[in-house]
């Protein structure tokens, strides 16, 4: 963990001073969640929850870590695995289980919170019927230079898991080597949410959340380039069978250990 941190105020060029971050805002109203159905509460095997994102009628994006046992550090089975979109005071647009499950081959479950599983904290759930474009509109990722420092995310989390919560405004405090670094709002349960960059009327998603740690004693949430680790992930649902009871796409094998289906925090005196 130590070396961790020491990459992190390393990789800063100035100090951590946000501008222009705005507060959470609760989505509990219909209205207010026009426009944002696509983002949904992952349940994990009934004993946790992350935060999801539809980006094809069929795929949901989110957090590696998230789809890990913590008991077995193995991948959930699918069927344990329910993408519920939309979520808002116990109903959603549509309730999905999982078909298969694809966690990125360079993320280590059981390893220590380094830049390689940041990098690589990515997976990818192929879910048993699609959501149509009419229950929810999938979001595109964005590919290429953001637009100045401004994004936004939008997320459940501990003590507001019923409905999401959108900060309209954060911002990127670093960014370097496919990883992200933001002063985001976001908290257990935000793992796997969609960090938007501003691309014309609709944000496309920049990063999700995979962690979050603390820097020269301010929170920071931890995030990672998408478009190389998204089409990986794609590549792999495509080789793997889809016609087996069990719809799990293997890793490829590096690492095991304990892991957690929340947001991940680690200090930077190590502990």
């Amino acid at each position: 963990m130590k070396r961790l941190a020491a990459v992190l105020v390393l990789v800063l060029v100035a100090p951590l001073v946000a501008a222009d971050t705005t507060g959470l805002r609760r989505l509990s109203d219909r209205d207010d969640l026009l426009g944002w159905e696509a983002v949904g509460r992952l349940d994990l095997a009934g004993k946790g929850f992350c935060t999801a994102t539809l980006i094809a009628p069929e795929l949901v994006l989110t957090a590696a870590h998230c789809v890990y046992s913590k008991q077995t550090n193995r991948l959930l089975e699918a069927d344990q695995v329910t993408f519920r979109a939309g979520l808002r005071e116990g109903q959603s647009i549509a309730d999905r289980q999982a078909l298969q499950i694809a966690a990125h081959s360079g993320f280590a479950p059981g390893a220590p919170m380094t830049w390689a599983n940041v990098r690589h904290d990515v997976a990818l759930i192929r879910l048993a019927r699609p959501i149509t474009s009419a229950q929810a509109d999938p979001f595109i990722l964005h590919d290429g230079a953001t637009q100045g420092a401004a994004v936004s995310v939008t997320s459940y989390g501990m003590g507001r898991a019923e409905a999401l919560s959108r900060q309209r405004q954060c911002q990127i405090l670093a960014a370097r080597d496919e990883l992200m670094m933001f002063d985001c709002d976001v908290t257990y349960g935000s793992s796997g949410a969609p960090v938007f960059a501003r691309v014309g009327g609709r944000g496309r998603i920049l990063s999700v959340i995979s962690g979050m740690a603390q820097v020269e004693g301010k929170k920071v949430a931890l995030g990672m380039a998408l478009p190389a680790r998204v089409a990986e992930l794609k590549s792999m649902l495509r080789r793997a069978p889809a016609a087996v009871p069990d719809r799990r796409v293997k890793r490829l094998g590096v690492g095991s250990g304990r892991n957690s289906t929340g947001a991940k925090f680690i200090r930077a005196d190590g502990s």
